[in-house]
């Protein structure tokens, strides 16, 4: 009987912290798909300036797409790094490419920034 009560304990407490695992890693991803979604609204504001400059308008859709793969998988319960790896370096080229004004340059730059740290803490 002593047995059995400490079986249940262990896989009681073992569910217990793999719940409390996964319960972290929606939350984690729920912070990761926020900071995507204000990405994309930067992306957007600073498109809007963009007149008719074709080259500035490309750049803008690479990395809106593969902002959304991205989005896509993690959604999918995977978080795919080349994928980011690739908007990542849009976005960078973007900031350093595209003309800008001040406040959206500083606004995708600290998005670069908080993508960049995202990737590194995962």
């Amino acid at each position: 009987m002593t047995i059995d009560i400490s079986r249940r304990t262990a896989l009681t407490r073992l569910l217990g912290g793999a719940l409390g695992v996964t319960a972290l890693a929606r939350a984690q991803d729920d912070r990761i798909r926020d900071l995507v979604a204000r990405v994309q609204g930067d992306l957007q504001r600073a498109a809007d300036f963009t007149r008719n400059n074709e080259k500035e308008r490309e750049r803008y859709h690479n990395v809106q797409h593969h902002l959304s793969e991205f989005d896509r998988q993690l959604r999918a319960g995977k978080f795919d790094k080349d994928r980011l790896d690739d908007a990542i370096d849009d976005l960078k080229n973007v900031v350093k490419n595209n003309t800008l004004e001040s406040r959206d340059r500083d606004a995708l730059a600290a998005d670069l920034s908080d993508l960049r740290t995202m990737r590194d803490m995962r």
